[in-house]
């Protein structure tokens, strides 16, 4: 594993108790970073923070990312904690489950849209002004291939991950001149709890489109996420990062 310098950095992890926010989590410890796990599971998010705890400084918030007060409220925890943030993944999200547009509940639509799209922006709306007085920040949104192309019988799902990259964009250009950064990644399906919320033919379908022939690696999505989290990563911004094994090329 390559070493990032993160040394000295804060970030907040959003659905950091487990899948890809875990592995994100436990990448930027390795790379320096002290670390806040924002996630609603008060079980998993304690048990992450043990876990852990052992190679570096972590902390953990419970709270429903769609709760504009909880979320500043675990902004100011946050700071208080650690001192300062640098650092904002968005990685909560959900897949709503499967079926076709005629058969998808007004209500469960708009919960995958709360979720996936109007958290976020809540999270960057508490957090980002802590960024730009830094003078310096990172912030990276988990979108999806889905966000991309679409996939059928899925499109609560694959609308709200379009609706992300949409913020990256807009956000990316508002702070291009404050030294806030602000990119998402694009991944195609990794083995995380998320499958749990699917049909196994939609599975099926994901894995049939990436000619990579296999899944991602929650490993994998980590250290690009990382990456486009430190400095290294200087004069990209507004952009979708491409990790679906193939499967999309632009």
């Amino acid at each position: 594993m390559n070493k990032l310098d993160l040394q000295g950095r804060v970030a907040v992890v959003t659905g950091g108790a487990r899948g890809i926010g875990l592995a994100v989590a436990r990448r930027m410890i390795q790379s320096g970073a002290a670390v806040s796990i924002w996630d609603a599971d008060p079980a998993k998010a304690e048990e992450s923070r043990a876990a852990l705890a052992a190679d570096g400084a972590v902390s953990a918030q419970v709270l429903d990312l769609t709760d504009e007060l909880a979320v500043a409220e675990a902004a100011t925890k946050t700071v208080a904690a650690h001192g300062k943030i640098d650092i904002l993944v968005n990685n909560a999200g959900i897949t709503g489950g499967n079926m076709p547009v005629t058969e998808i509940p007004a209500a469960q639509w708009r919960r995958v849209v709360e979720v996936n799209l109007t958290a976020p922006f809540l999270v960057c709306q508490a957090v980002v002004p802590h960024l730009v007085a830094n003078g310096w920040g990172r912030v990276v949104n988990v979108a999806s291939v889905a966000g991309k192309e679409g996939n059928p019988n899925a499109a609560h799902y694959s609308a709200s991950k379009a609706g992300l990259i949409g913020l990256t964009k807009s956000l990316a250009k508002e702070l291009a001149q404050k030294n806030v950064l602000v990119n998402c990644v694009t991944p195609a399906a990794a083995k995380t709890d998320i499958f749990n919320q699917m049909t196994e033919a939609h599975i099926a379908f994901m894995l049939s489109k990436i000619p990579m022939g296999r899944f991602v690696e929650v490993e994998e999505i980590a250290a690009l996420i990382c990456w486009l989290s430190s400095p290294d990563c200087s004069f990209s911004t507004g952009a979708a990062f491409d990790i679906s094994g193939g499967r999309a090329t632009f």
